[in-house]
């Protein structure tokens, strides 16, 4: 299976970071282009190559793992998805300036002395937006409930850190969840995606934030 990661943020390049320490080859692709993202896949190592986006979401398996801003406009403009495994990495938020945006007066914001606020769906939770951006495409939500950082030790405290996913196709789920286990991770089945993706959504998620491990 050939892995792809549209985005090198903390979550694209954190992503890679586990492909490589498993050996598995991928390819991880930014707005900015293959040259600037030098530094990383040297730190990376072979298995690990940049590319476009469009080589990026050619793969079987492909993260997207971009600001919800970017993500219609990353998105719209790819080939059809025929079936290959999405993973839906994105949360319906904006970041913004705490000391400089007005947004910061926000009194019906409780995010908003973080600098962040959620974006208003239209009652959708936010993968089934997603889905109209990857048509056809089987949409695995993962690798979006938690602080980024912790992707870098999966056992921590005498444990496996627990991470989160949902889905509507078992094959689909059960390839992510081969990579988490292969981390080191600890996977939990959240069910079809429209009852576990808001669940474990940022901000306003039940499950969202949530360091969990499993002892």
């Amino acid at each position: 299976m050939t892995i792809g990661i549209i985005g090198s943020g903390a979550l694209g390049s954190n992503f890679a970071r586990i492909l490589a320490k498993l050996g598995l080859s991928a390819i991880i692709a930014n707005s900015r282009g293959p040259a600037s993202l030098a530094d990383l896949v040297n730190e990376l190592g072979p298995s690990v190559k940049a590319g476009t986006v469009e080589e990026a979401a050619s793969a079987d398996m492909v993260l997207v793992a971009v600001r919800w801003v970017d993500a219609e406009k990353v998105l719209g403009s790819l080939p059809a998805w025929n079936g290959r495994i999405v993973i839906d990495g994105t949360n319906p938020v904006e970041s913004f300036d705490p000391a400089t945006s007005p947004d910061a007066d926000d009194a019906s914001n409780p995010l908003a002395a973080y600098g962040i606020k959620a974006i208003d769906l239209g009652g959708k939770n936010s993968s089934q937006v997603i889905q109209q951006f990857v048509p056809g495409a089987r949409v695995v939500k993962a690798f979006n409930h938690n602080d980024v950082n912790v992707l870098k030790e999966p056992e921590t405290a005498g444990g496996k850190r627990v991470l989160f996913y949902s889905g509507d196709d078992a094959a689909a789920k059960a390839e992510v969840r081969g990579i988490m286990e292969a981390a080191g991770f600890f996977p939990i089945d959240l069910g079809a995606l429209d009852v576990g993706g808001p669940l474990a959504s940022l901000p306003f998620g039940t499950l969202s934030t949530h360091n969990f491990v499993r002892i």
